[in-house]
């Protein structure tokens, strides 16, 4: 079908008669979905913004130019993996492997910033020269903004306030009285995403390479990125954990404490999520605003692609201009993200008791050269990104029979087959029985071991979670890496049976090798399967008394599971 500028001014202006009749009324979670479906793919900062827009529109029941109803639905990703996905896809379609109504195609993209936005320009250039499927950044409607800050609690914030260059600073200080004589002589521990998934993770390698080489991003050339690798290093030697997300880092930096981490890079908006969870026995954080930091613009992204039909495109046009409105816009501000269109008030988040500045000046960072980012993407995996050393702990007793053990021996060949240079595991399988740890690593030796263990795995006896648990943290206490993040990974679908160890007893003991301490060991545990099967609250004290966290999977879930816990390390 053709449409018209006429047809799409039709659809716009009924959108916004339908926004003008919304005023106060309420959404539930049953959103009406009619008709034609446009699917946002967007980076996980702003996924609540989505589900909440979207809840309002399809409340509402909006329709084409031709009287066909529409809806929008949400997915929320990593910023790379929203590349990735969309990557993956088109390079499907090329081969023929999918067609271009392959419900699988997202008719809207966003990523949370410029350089993620970039790279898809890029990779999509690359596979298809001179099509221009994804629009210039230029011609993607801001939806929101969110600036990069240094998160730090409220009593060391004056310290970092007064340094000139925080990252350049990293690069050498120890504690935080080495950035300022007035702040306490405690440990420097940082945090931040992992690049390869997330924006925050890449906008922060980004401002660190530029720091580091005194150069602005978009100057910087693949020649700088191997100058300047041994500052990189030193700044992340002070990392105590990567991760997926800005906000449950976040999260996670007021629950653990400042000697869990004591700096995070982070969004602004993550600062104010973070101060609006906290207890009341819990230090206020505050954002420190660089100088100059990237913005983190979130753009709505309508490929000009095979996969777009006539009927998408107008409809996503329609929701471009929905999702920009001052109506819409204020739901961004709610949630502590800056508005994309000039006018919309910030609101009562944007307040020194949120942490933040709503005045905040700085100059705002350029994407550098696509190029340049896969030259500092490939450093930071092979030689920047700091060494791990993880247990991790795979229970094998007789309740993982059925599915549940080749899921998990696959789960574990795509975990080893993934580790990175400077990486190791050790691996230990318990029943009845707790056995001796066998090391695997990205050599070829290391792979075969790991294969050899992997393939040696039979499902018979009991459970002795907690014991196991204490014997991986022996083993890491004798073994530990000093220049290494240090964790015991914990794989269970059974409630211990057979330990002699109590679990508060196995508590007493982690919290010894816990991140108060100098050995700074962090635990994640898994429950696999039913909840009934295993006890997850006793999973969830033995994760969060040290430093780490529970999740829960099964077989079909497990291997995107594993897959983000790695980039933890």
């Amino acid at each position: 079908m053709s449409h018209t500028n006429g047809g799409i001014r039709a659809v716009l202006a009924g959108l916004v008669l339908l926004l003008a009749g919304c005023n106060g009324t309420e959404f539930g979670s049953g959103s009406n979905r009619q008709g034609l479906e446009v699917k946002l793919l967007v980076g996980s900062a702003l996924g609540h913004f989505c589900e909440q827009a979207a809840e309002r529109l399809n409340q509402q029941t909006p329709k084409l130019s031709s009287g066909e109803a529409f809806y929008l639905s949400c997915e929320a990703a990593g910023s790379g993996d929203v590349v990735n996905q969309v990557m993956t896809l088109a390079q499907q379609l090329k081969t023929g492997a999918i067609s271009a109504d392959a419900p699988e195609f997202p008719t809207l993209i966003s990523v949370d910033g410029e350089i993620y936005h970039s790279q898809l320009i890029y990779q999509m250039e690359q596979a298809f020269p001179g099509q221009n499927y994804i629009p210039p950044i230029a011609d993607a409607p801001l939806l929101a903004n969110s600036p990069m800050v240094f998160m730090t609690e409220e009593t060391l914030a004056p310290g970092l306030q007064q340094v000139d260059d925080l990252y350049r600073a990293l690069a050498t200080a120890q504690t935080h009285q080495d950035l300022d004589a007035t702040s306490p002589a405690q440990n420097i521990y940082y945090v931040h995403t992992a690049p390869t998934r997330s924006n925050s993770g890449l906008q922060t390698l980004v401002a660190q390479y530029a720091s580091v080489s005194g150069k602005r991003p978009e100057a910087l050339t693949p020649q700088d990125i191997q100058s300047h690798q041994s500052g990189l290093q030193n700044i992340q030697s002070k990392i105590t954990r990567y991760g997926v997300s800005t906000e449950s880092l976040a999260r996670s930096m007021v629950e653990n404490g400042p000697f869990w981490a004591s700096i995070g890079s982070v969004y602004e908006s993550s600062v104010i999520e973070a101060n609006s969870q906290r207890q009341s026995d819990q230090p206020k954080y505050v954002a420190v605003y660089p100088k100059a930091t990237f913005t983190s613009n979130m753009r709505g992204i309508l490929p000009n692609a095979p996969w777009v039909s006539a009927e998408e495109k107008e409809a996503a046009e329609a929701i471009l201009a929905y999702l920009q409105t001052p109506e819409v816009q204020q739901i961004a501000a709610d949630l502590g993200l800056r508005p994309g269109v000039p006018g919309v008030p910030l609101g009562a988040k944007f307040s020194p008791e949120f942490g933040v500045n709503p005045q905040a000046s700085y100059d705002s960072y350029r994407p550098p050269q696509p190029a340049v980012v896969e030259a500092m993407l490939t450093s930071w995996e092979e030689a920047v990104k700091k060494p791990s050393l993880v247990v991790i702990v795979v229970d094998s007793s007789g309740s993982m029979e059925g599915n549940k053990m080749p899921a998990v021996q696959r789960t574990l060949q795509t975990y080893i087959t993934n580790l990175g240079p400077k990486d190791e595991v050790a691996l230990i399988d318990f029943d009845s029985s707790i056995r001796s740890p066998v090391l695997a690593d990205s050599t070829p030796e290391g792979q075969q071991r790991g294969l050899q263990f992997i393939n040696g795995l039979q499902v018979e006896g009991g459970t002795r979670l907690y014991d196991a648990s204490l014997y991986a943290r022996d083993w890491l206490r004798q073994n530990r890496r000093s220049d290494a993040i240090n964790a015991v990974l914990v794989l269970t679908d059974g409630e211990d049976s057979e330990s002699s160890t109590s679990l508060d007893q196995l508590g007493q003991e982690l919290q010894q090798s816990g991140f108060s301490s100098d050995e700074r060991i962090a635990f994640f545990t898994v429950g696999y399967g039913n909840e009934g099967e295993f006890n997850p609250e006793a999973l969830k004290q033995i994760a969060q008394l040290n430093g780490g966290y529970y999740s829960k999977g099964d077989p079909a879930t497990i291997a995107r599971l594993m897959s983000d816990l790695q980039l933890e390390f």
